[in-house]
């Protein structure tokens, strides 16, 4: 009888255990009980992501993220802002301190292994900004010469299969990288073109090559695991309604990049 009642308790604990270790999160019902959104941005990419006179991180992705937030829990205010750089960003959001990104991120088929994207917010297109007395006028003009790229965008595996023969220069932001093009430490920088203009609209010294080489389509991005799933569907259903509803051209309109 007591070799019964041992086994009986054994499978019971062992039962137990197992319920523990199947139990899965959910990123929604996480941030629905938080009643916060915590969301990556950038804050060195106008017109999507910069910090104002004031600042306060302001742009696209930013108008985006806390209609998101408006989405989810009724109140675009309950949203925290958390500045990330290209070459941050995935590590940010895979260690947790962040519950997606809204950071001009783009879809590709590499990124979609290990990442969930939602459908696209915004198309871009990579160009090249150059110095205005620059007298290039196409990308194979840059054979031998440098081309500055920021760490973690796509940027350099499509400069690579266009110019092999070019000199790659790597930096962390884009500040970085248009500080050392007015610097003259290189030839020109490749990057989508929305973030490019962003510097060419407001500086007469430099300009943006009219090509472009590439579609970036813009997503949100998440964790690829099963808590993210909800949250994803979520998202995506808030993204359509704003493209349906017309309100995503508005921040187009708004934010000069239509």
């Amino acid at each position: 009888m007591k070799k019964i009642i041992l086994a009986l308790l054994v499978l019971c604990l062992t039962c137990c255990g197992c319920g523990k270790k199947t139990a899965v999160s959910d990123d929604l019902a996480t941030i629905t009980q938080r009643d916060r959104l915590i969301v990556g941005v950038r804050s060195d990419a106008p017109p999507f992501g910069f910090k104002d006179k004031n600042g306060n991180i302001v742009g696209y992705d930013i108008d985006l993220a806390r209609l998101i937030a408006r989405g989810i829990l009724g109140d675009g205010k309950k949203v925290e802002l958390v500045p990330v750089t290209a070459s941050n960003r995935i590590m940010k959001l895979n260690s947790g301190e962040v519950d997606c990104l809204v950071a001009t991120m783009s879809i590709t088929a590499q990124r979609q292994q290990f990442l969930n994207f939602s459908s696209p917010y915004f198309i871009a297109g990579q160009a090249i900004l150059v110095r205005s007395s620059s007298k290039v006028t196409s990308l194979r003009d840059f054979e031998g010469k440098k081309l500055i790229i920021v760490f973690g965008s796509t940027s350099e595996k499509n400069l690579r299969s266009n110019v092999p023969e070019v000199n790659v220069i790597g930096y962390k932001t884009y500040h970085d990288a248009y500080s050392a093009l007015k610097a003259g430490k290189a030839d020109g920088i490749v990057a989508d073109d929305t973030v490019l203009m962003g510097f060419s609209t407001n500086d007469k010294s430099v300009k943006l090559l009219p090509k472009r080489y590439s579609k970036e389509p813009y997503a949100v991005v998440f964790r690829k695991d099963d808590a993210s799933e909800r949250l994803t569907t979520k998202v995506n259903y808030i993204i359509d309604n704003l493209q349906s509803t017309g309100r995503l051209n508005r921040l187009q309109e708004k934010w000069k990049i239509k």
